[in-house]
């Protein structure tokens, strides 16, 4: 299938009006600023543009979506998608828009072209390099539309420290800074501060570390009781699976976080010889090379043997402990 061109997006964008724009389950800073500068790009169009409210905002993130969320009865007559692999991930309130997705845009491999239109950009740090290549077509990209998209491109790259960071994502970047944003401050907020309760977390999760694959494969877990015992939010938990991928020698680290009991989201954070995809992949989750994720339902110790199997049919030198 051959993919439109970002000018016929852009296009396309112009000939829809009263857009709701849709945003993904725990979301993150990439949908969430992707989302929001979408927003404020097709206002400047003279479009009516809402985003539909998230209820898994943090705290982190809520300052950026919640000036373009929609109000409640807005009856769109386009649906956008930012930055969401596959329809498992719309909200519950998202869910009676999955057939009507007219515009998809997107950057994981994983991508599964739910909509009447669909971009994806694999190659993409983020969604967020996407959005800036629309939003520059639709016209002069204002300091509004630049500081979300600030946000989802260097929350996605990890503050441009992670692999999928490439000269294009420093060039959008660099102009984004142009437009006279604070980027400090999001930089100190996302990359910089931590509560209390999340430094209990992040203690709590490396005393109880766990090793496989000569030390190669670190498995750092959040139970609901270790949320429970810190007291911790949302916004305390937000990005944990970074913490597994900066211990000396793990190139595949894998953060358990139990969403209910015995439900548990995967997020895996690898280096070359694993492909992060490929091991979610296997049990029904997706990503990119480097990063991804997935859901097993089971006690904790069958959905960390389901993860390890699936890590040790991808990575061929693999050695079981």
């Amino acid at each position: 299938m051959t993919m439109p061109a970002i000018a016929e997006i852009a296009a396309l964008l112009r000939s829809f009006d009263n857009i709701l724009i849709l945003t993904h389950l725990r979301p993150d800073g990439d949908t969430v600023g992707s989302a929001a500068a979408l927003c404020a790009g097709l206002r400047a169009q003279g479009k009516t543009a809402y985003l539909l409210p998230n209820p898994e905002l943090t705290d982190t993130t809520a300052p950026y979506f919640l000036p373009y969320a929609a109000p409640e009865g807005f009856q769109p007559e386009r649906v956008v998608s930012t930055d969401i692999a596959t329809t498992d991930l719309f909200p519950e309130n998202a869910k009676p828009y999955a057939d009507r997705v007219d515009l998809a845009i997107d950057h994981h491999p994983s991508f599964e072209r739910f909509g009447r239109v669909n971009y994806v950009r694999p190659s993409a740090a983020a969604t967020g390099e996407i959005i800036y290549d629309l939003l520059a077509a639709l016209g002069p990209i204002t300091a509004e539309m630049a500081l979300p998209l600030y946000v989802a491109v260097a929350t996605d790259c990890g503050c441009f420290a992670y692999s999928n960071t490439s000269a294009r994502t420093h060039a959008v970047a660099a102009a984004l800074l142009r437009t006279g944003i604070d980027f400090q401050a999001v930089n100190k907020t996302f990359f910089r501060t931590k509560s209390r309760k999340r430094l209990a977390l992040e203690a709590a999760m490396l005393s109880a570390v766990e090793y496989h694959d000569r030390e190669r494969v670190a498995v750092l877990s959040v139970p609901l009781s270790l949320v429970a015992q810190v007291q911790a939010t949302e916004t305390d938990a937000e990005d944990l699976s970074a913490l597994g991928g900066q211990i000396q020698g793990v190139d595949c680290a894998v953060t358990m976080r139990e969403l209910r009991p015995d439900v548990w989201k995967f997020s895996l954070r690898t280096g070359p010889r694993v492909n992060a995809t490929s091991a979610c992949a296997l049990l029904g989750g997706g990503g990119h090379a480097a990063a991804a994720g997935c859901t097993v339902e089971a006690p904790f110790q069958e959905a960390k043997r389901q993860m390890l199997e699936a890590i040790a049919k991808i990575a061929p030198d693999f050695q079981a402990s």
